[in-house]
């Protein structure tokens, strides 16, 4: 019922998805490019069409009164940054106590145009050693798709040439604040 009114939904707005994402399991989606308000929303909807319960990470400021029951209820997952894990450990001992997690992050950070992608996705995945899922909203085709699973190797700079593959062709609903696809980390790789 879900996905039928998530696709009922995308179609009144004049979007539709592409590809397929798994119902259940442990991943992370990364949604690029993240270039407006609007992909928060259309993502929402776009995983209701993909037949997905997605969570999401938010600093824990999000989750108090009086939006906190409606972030958690959204999927989100507060992350507590005064702890001294970290955000990174926090949120694969999520997946490790999890059956199924299906983590959405945006690796830009921002809706403005980044120089680098927030590296963040990339050390859950190998630390819970969970694959990734790319997902795009492009906005002059009006899609929301999914690519192949990537497992993610520890070879950052050639997982990223996967990734950038993927997203080559894409342009978010606002085209001129795309980010650059790339990692910081790739610029101290040696591979």
């Amino acid at each position: 019922m879900r996905r039928r009114l998530g696709k009922w939904v995308l179609r009144l707005v004049g979007w539709q998805t592409a590809g397929e994402l798994p119902s259940r399991g442990t991943f992370i989606v990364i949604g690029a490019p993240h270039t407006s308000n609007w992909d928060f929303p259309l993502g929402l909807v776009a995983a209701a069409a993909f037949g997905v319960k997605i969570s999401w990470l938010g600093k824990d400021a999000l989750f108090r009164w009086p939006l906190g029951g409606l972030m958690r209820w959204l999927g989100g997952i507060p992350v507590r940054r005064d702890r001294s894990e970290g955000a990174v450990q926090q949120a694969a001992d999520a997946f490790a106590a999890a059956e199924s997690l299906i983590l959405v992050i945006a690796p830009e950070g921002t809706r403005s145009r980044a120089l680098f992608w927030k590296s963040g996705f990339y050390h859950i995945a190998t630390a819970a050693r969970v694959p990734i899922f790319p997902v795009y909203i492009d906005g002059p085709t009006r899609r929301v798709g999914a690519g192949p699973a990537i497992h993610p190797t520890g070879d950052v700079r050639r997982d990223m040439d996967v990734i950038r593959d993927f997203y080559a062709d894409t342009r978010g609903i606002r085209p001129g604040n795309a980010g650059v696809v790339k990692l910081r980390e790739e610029n101290c790789s040696s591979h």
